[in-house]
């Protein structure tokens, strides 16, 4: 049978309409990612006493001739950041001095960790920076170099498009020691993060860990930051005891099957690990 103008026009009509629609939906998705800001806070205070050095951050111990601060910073700013604040303390003027040369004109904030009281005691420390923030804060570590840019930016799409209120980056190491074990639920859904020196035998056995990478909504970070307390054996203020606050059906998680990219450094025999991986990638 012959098309008829009529029968053109209107699957020409159709297709045009279709096509309208698909735009107008990524013009919404756009609009509603652009109007969501993100500030990346950095932890990045600590000595790091198994790196045999006296004079030198921990994060300023280098890979590939490249602080392993810098591969960070650099990760923060290709996932669009709108402010990227490092927790400095330990020497810190190394830190800020070194990243103010190499990022200029770009928005970095410093604050500062005095005390070594935990991870919870250092993320505290931004508050007066970013008590007004109206987004997410991505938090991420100093030492943890070889994170992929795919990685985080997945954990970042499924918290936006999950509605969470926060988000763990998790993994699954063949050997667990030594970090926080994710418990879940008999549905398989998160529950909580324990702590290894706070593990029974049974958690100790479990081997989805968390590398601390989060994602959490900026006002409620430091709602629930405020009430957490050193009650533990190690008498620190965990950023993971924020999650006790947070409704278990706004928090989400992310798996990489990749261990090395969330591996921190925390000796000199693991640096060069770290850029051996790296360099064989």
């Amino acid at each position: 049978m012959p098309i008829t103008d009529t029968d053109f026009n209107n699957k020409n009509s159709a297709f045009l309409e279709n096509q309208l629609a698909e735009l107008m939906k990524r013009v919404k998705e756009t609009e509603r990612d652009t109007g969501r800001k993100l500030a990346v806070v950095i932890l990045a205070a600590g000595l790091g006493k198994r790196m045999k050095s006296a004079d030198k951050p921990k994060v300023m111990f280098e890979i590939n001739n490249k602080p392993m601060i810098e591969y960070v910073v650099e990760l923060a700013f290709k996932i669009n950041a709108d402010l990227v604040v490092p927790i400095v303390g330990y020497h810190r003027e190394q830190v800020i001095n070194y990243l103010d040369d190499k990022f200029k004109g770009k928005d970095i904030k410093y604050v500062v960790q005095a005390e070594q009281l935990g991870t919870g005691h250092a993320v505290i420390q931004t508050k007066d920076l970013l008590k007004d923030f109206n987004g997410d804060i991505l938090i991420l570590s100093g030492d943890v170099p070889l994170l992929k840019y795919e990685t985080i930016k997945k954990l970042i799409e499924e918290h936006i498009s999950s509605g969470n209120m926060a988000t763990l980056l998790t993994t699954v190491f063949k050997d667990s020691f030594g970090y926080g074990r994710i418990v879940r639920d008999e549905d398989g859904r998160f529950s909580k993060i324990v702590e290894e020196k706070d593990a029974t035998d049974e958690e100790k056995m479990i081997k989805e860990i968390n590398p601390a990478i989060y994602i959490v909504n900026a006002e409620l970070l430091f709602e629930t930051l405020s009430k957490i307390s050193p009650e533990n054996n190690q008498k620190e203020y965990y950023l993971t005891d924020i999650f006790n606050f947070i409704p278990k059906g706004k928090t989400g998680t992310v798996v990489t099957n990749d261990e090395l990219e969330v591996t921190g450094v925390n000796s000199v025999e693991q640096l060069k690990q770290m850029e051996e991986a790296l360099n064989s990638r």
